[in-house]
């Protein structure tokens, strides 16, 4: 049964990543135990999703789970300097997460397979869908995981048949690869998050910067690393890869002339290896606004490195549709635009949905503070943001910083900052749903978030026919 085979393997963290490598470990003949800080009752689902035979410690981490054990696998969520995991270390048992899993699952049923791996801050999930269709668009047999929300363990009995994995990675999956090696991977952006995780911004970019860790241009594996011009991190990671000697090769998307990917007015250009010229032209994107042009531009760069040709780059282009909870137009009421954004989880991803705003607009905000810096909103805001509805655990630290600028209100549900707005708002203007911090205090995560501003919207809808 391959490597996996007797090993015996301690999950660390009991959700979708977690369910998903105890089933693709079980099926390898890996013998399974599962831990997780919630008790049963919390965890009805993932326990009845697991496959039979898996030991489970709930409710907490006993030192005695590392005696006899292998391998462990963390999920995302799981902080991979807690002191159990640190002791695992001293004990040599390798610490790995579900993308190292996953990838080396990859390797092992299909060596030829080829990875295509997204990070940044914002921007990672639409880039990395846009990238999968082009690739689809094209021909491609192609598979979508990672942090969009499918566990490359879970898609592994579909690895002999594919050519190619698109896998967005976030800072937390990144922590603990150790082969994880991308044949071509991109940093979109990098700007302060998850400060309630790190202690820096400096630790948080050093995560997100192992993406090219493994990737070389030595030899015949000639990997490729797309880097966003327009971006400080950009510049400096180019500066870090010229002490390289075996880096990878370096493009660029933006709107500097440079090698990849990039504008001149309304076109979009490349000139990267094997094509050079008119790529598509930018107002035919469904996908609207200045962020999601970069987006655009740094998923074509990754196709066509990816030799995807030139007509299906542009056919896959224009031809995209978005994700859900990205800028996502819920519905027009009395002239009024409702714009679903929960995907906005920090300032900058707020702050970039409010620069393209040409209207005036009531904006919903607020959810649990990761330690961000709110204050660039206040000038974004400032003229173009008409009321500030604020919601959750953050709203008194948003307010102190738009005070003066936007007029503010607090809001103890989510229904009820749909219904200030509506008050609020006049025809040709915009309710955005861009909350610019996590979830988690009143929602499962931003989807379970995004489905209820749209459930209110949906209720608003019925009551206005």
């Amino acid at each position: 049964m391959g490597a996996f085979s007797g090993k015996r393997v301690l999950i660390f963290g009991l959700k979708r990543s977690g369910v998903a490598a105890a089933k693709a470990l079980a099926r390898l003949g890996a013998v399974i135990s599962v831990t997780d800080s919630k008790d049963a009752k919390a965890l009805t689902m993932e326990i009845a999703a697991l496959p039979e035979g898996t030991r489970l410690f709930l409710g907490g981490h006993p030192d005695h789970l590392l005696n006899g054990t292998d391998l462990i696998v963390i999920s995302p969520g799981v902080p991979s300097g807690i002191a159990l995991l640190e002791k695992a270390r001293r004990m040599n048992i390798p610490v790995i997460g579900e993308l190292e899993l996953g990838y080396r699952l990859f390797r092992e049923a299909n060596p030829g397979i080829d990875f295509y791996a997204i990070t940044g801050t914002n921007g990672k999930s639409t880039t990395t869908a846009l990238l999968h269709h082009l690739l689809e668009t094209a021909g491609r047999g192609t598979l979508l995981g990672g942090n969009i929300g499918y566990p490359l363990a879970g898609l592994l009995d579909k690895a002999a048949q594919a050519d190619c994995v698109v896998v967005e990675v976030s800072s937390f999956q990144l922590e603990t690869i150790m082969e994880f090696r991308p044949k071509i991977s991109s940093i979109l952006n990098i700007a302060p998050d998850h400060l309630d995780r790190y202690a820096s911004v400096e630790e948080y970019a050093a995560a997100k910067i192992r993406i090219f860790e493994n990737q070389t241009s030595i030899g015949e594996q000639r990997d490729a690393l797309v880097l966003n011009a327009g971006d400080p991190s950009g510049a400096e990671i180019s500066s870090m890869l010229a002490s390289r000697k075996a880096g990878p090769e370096v493009f660029y998307f933006g709107r500097e002339k440079k090698r990849g990917v990039y504008t001149d007015g309304n076109s979009i250009f490349a000139d990267v290896t094997g094509f050079s010229g008119l790529v598509a032209e930018a107002g035919r994107l469904r996908i609207k606004g200045a962020h999601n042009l970069e987006n655009a531009m740094a998923a074509a760069c990754m196709a066509l490195l990816a030799d995807v040709a030139p007509d299906a780059v542009k056919e896959g282009l224009y031809s995209f549709p978005g994700l859900e909870h990205r800028m996502e137009e819920v519905a027009r009421i009395d002239g009024v635009l409702y714009i679903n954004d929960s995907k906005g989880t920090n300032p900058p991803a707020t702050l970039r949905s409010l620069e393209g705003m040409t209207s005036q607009v009531v904006l919903i905000a607020g959810g649990r503070d990761k330690h961000c810096d709110f204050a660039p909103m206040r000038e974004a805001a400032k003229g173009k943001v008409k009321l500030a509805v604020l919601i959750g655990e953050a709203r008194q630290k948003i307010k102190s910083v738009l005070d003066g600028a936007v007029e503010t209100r607090f809001a103890e549900t989510l229904a009820e900052a749909v219904e200030m707005s509506r008050g609020a708002a006049a025809p040709g203007d915009i309710v955005l749903f861009s909350p610019a911090c996590a979830s988690f205090d009143m929602f499962t995560d931003f989807e379970h978030r995004g489905r209820a501003f749209k459930e209110e919207v949906g209720k608003l809808c019925a009551r206005t026919r």
